[in-house]
């Protein structure tokens, strides 16, 4: 597996697996209705790529085809983090988290799917709290998750 960083031609690509791994992954989770809103076929193509070029995500790669995706702020806030239906259980997550938490911010935090809440939990991530949101008018439940490091206790 190689780690690298976001290309702008990767944008796509991303997206692609952004909607494989919430259609197919988060599906055990999340009602039909509330997957299609959450990962709908139409997109804002610029504003996709000008999200992705802001946060810079890490790009995880096995034999040359992504895998995996994930980003974080400099604040500690995840925004994005992904891997495909197929690399579940192969590391994927597992070497992208890593990738994160070298940065040793104070505060990790992001807003966590019901299915990944054990993933983060796995991590260190705590539960601040439940949260519903509205997306394409659909009511998802997900969560604020933290963890604090060394440097932030």
């Amino acid at each position: 597996m190689k780690l690298r960083r976001f290309q702008t031609t990767d944008a796509e690509a991303l997206r692609e697996l952004f909607n494989e791994t919430v259609r197919h992954v988060n599906k055990r989770d999340y009602t039909a209705a509330q997957i299609a809103a959450w990962a709908p076929d139409g997109y804002d193509r610029e504003a996709w790529l000008e999200r992705l070029q802001r946060n810079q995500p890490y790009i995880a790669e096995i034999d040359g085809s992504i895998v995996g995706f994930a980003d974080v702020q400099a604040d500690g806030y995840i925004d994005h983090f992904f891997c495909s239906a197929s690399s579940q259980g192969q590391g994927v997550g597992r070497a992208l988290m890593s990738k994160l938490l070298a940065h040793n911010y104070p505060r990790f935090y992001a807003n966590v799917s019901i299915t990944a809440r054990p993933f983060f939990e796995h991590f260190g991530f705590r539960l601040v709290r439940e949260q519903q949101v509205i997306v394409r008018g659909e009511t998802l439940t997900n969560y604020l998750m933290e963890k604090l490091t060394h440097a932030g206790e």
